[in-house]
């Protein structure tokens, strides 16, 4: 089953509204567990500076009272300033919904203009259908556009063969080893030691001959993607070629006025996407401050939290609880030193995983807004563009979020499966695998 433009765009969308509540929630949990293992380790001083009021250790007691204070007050502040960056994430997040209903809107206006305008096209087509250039013209189109679909298909084969047979190369070690380090080819360097040992390597495992079979396996698929992409060119410039000659005879039939009107509101939706673009940029310095407040980077709190640990690691407090552990009248406060100790360490481990799991959301998030930037630039967001793999808001989707394949690789597969209804006024440039979103900072 096909997915139109509209909804393939719609799909994404709603990826990156699950991804961005994710990375919030994320970010929600990370601050927690960092504000927990702070509260912890205030626990702790506390019970230690209640053993130290027992003993002779003031100097530790009088450092454990600054230090419980300061980190009290640094995690007081903690909170205030990620409360403030939920507020501005959430307040750029409406902006960003509102922009997108706007361009909807404008979306719709000329899917309907379009409309018109192919109205206006199936009229003046019997005239056309006498002019020998017009009918060359749409021969042509019809002959590049099956001839690009093939090579498309055939890339795509050619790929999966690629990477299901190059699978043993790749696992092998030795071949790797010799193979990044360009064995065999004018660009290997090394010593008169060194290239006399790989030359045993190479012996050993056959690598003059693996070097070639995987050389191929390599080959075919990127000489087969420079072809199809050479007839995908071809194939829109003849579109293109059929489309210039039905716009004129369709502005001499009175459709000049829809196309103006398409063109003024094509603008203004572009001028909403450079909106969306500033407003995903600003989001995402947002984030990357929340991402630094959330894991205890900031200045002050990092300052206060690592007081608080000098604090703990006093020599005399270490001295102080192997005395009392001996002692019945300690018990109670021992245990409770060990138990507070314990559910740090604990929670210091979950605060490494939620890292992880953060950073991995804002990498995705941000590639998925490159992926979106593009859709759009090229115009398949439109009701004429088709894609062939509904999958490709499913399972290859997840696929990407999980990382099974890159940004660019999940970009290409969109670029493969898209095509143009009959009819469809192309104004896309198809893009490469590479993105042209602009952007002001790098990503999170």
């Amino acid at each position: 089953m096909s997915i139109a433009g509209p909804d393939a765009l719609k799909s994404i969308e709603e990826a990156l509204r699950d991804i961005r509540r994710e990375e919030t929630e994320s970010a929600r949990r990370l601050s927690r567990s960092v504000e927990l293992t702070a509260k912890l380790r205030e626990q702790e001083a506390e019970f230690f500076r209640q053993l130290a009021a027992q003993g002779v250790a003031p100097d530790a007691q009088t450092a454990l009272d600054a230090a419980i204070a300061g980190a009290e007050k640094a995690r007081a502040a903690h909170e205030a300033g990620l409360a403030a960056l939920d507020e501005q994430i959430a307040a750029l997040d409406g902006e960003v919904t509102a922009r997108s209903a706007s361009r909807a809107e404008l979306l719709a206006e000329i899917s309907r203009l379009d409309a018109e305008l192919h109205r206006l096209a199936a009229r003046v087509r019997p005239a056309l259908a006498g002019d020998a250039a017009y009918v060359a013209a749409v021969e042509q189109a019809r002959t590049n556009a099956a001839v690009a679909e093939a090579s498309a298909a055939k890339t795509v084969r050619a790929e999966a063969d690629c990477g299901r047979n190059g699978r043993a190369y790749r696992d092998d070690p030795l071949f790797m080893y010799l193979w990044e380090k360009a064995y065999g080819t004018s660009a290997y360097r090394a010593n008169v030691a060194v290239a006399w040992l790989d030359g045993k390597v190479a012996a050993l495992i056959g690598y003059a001959k693996a070097r070639v079979t995987f050389g191929a396996l390599n080959d075919i698929p990127m000489r087969l993607r420079e072809h199809a992409d050479r007839q995908q060119d071809a194939a829109r410039d003849a579109a293109r070629t059929v489309g210039a000659l039905e716009q004129a005879a369709v502005d001499m039939a009175g459709g000049r006025s829809a196309r103006d009107a398409r063109e003024a509101t094509l603008a203004r939706m572009r001028e909403i996407d450079a909106e969306i673009v500033a407003l995903q940029d600003q989001r995402d310095e947002a984030v990357k401050v929340q991402r630094e407040l959330a894991q205890g980077s900031e200045p002050n709190f990092a300052a206060a939290a690592t007081a608080l640990t000098d604090a703990l690691n006093r020599p005399e407090l270490a001295a102080l609880l192997a005395e009392a552990r001996p002692l019945l009248s300690n018990e109670a406060l021992v245990q409770q030193i060990d138990d507070v100790h314990q559910r740090a360490l604990e929670q210091d481990l979950e605060v490494r995983e939620e890292k992880g799991r953060l950073k991995l959301l804002c990498v995705r998030r941000r590639e998925l807004e490159d992926i979106q930037y593009e859709l759009k630039a090229q115009g398949f967001d439109s009701a004429g563009a088709r894609f062939s793999r509904d999958a490709l808001v499913g399972e290859i989707l997840n696929d990407f979020l999980r990382g099974e394949i890159s940004a660019a690789q999940y970009w290409q597969l969109w670029r493969d499966s898209q095509s143009w209804a009959v009819g469809e006024w192309i104004r896309s440039n198809a893009g490469g695998a590479t993105f042209s979103r602009p952007r002001g900072r790098k990503a999170a």
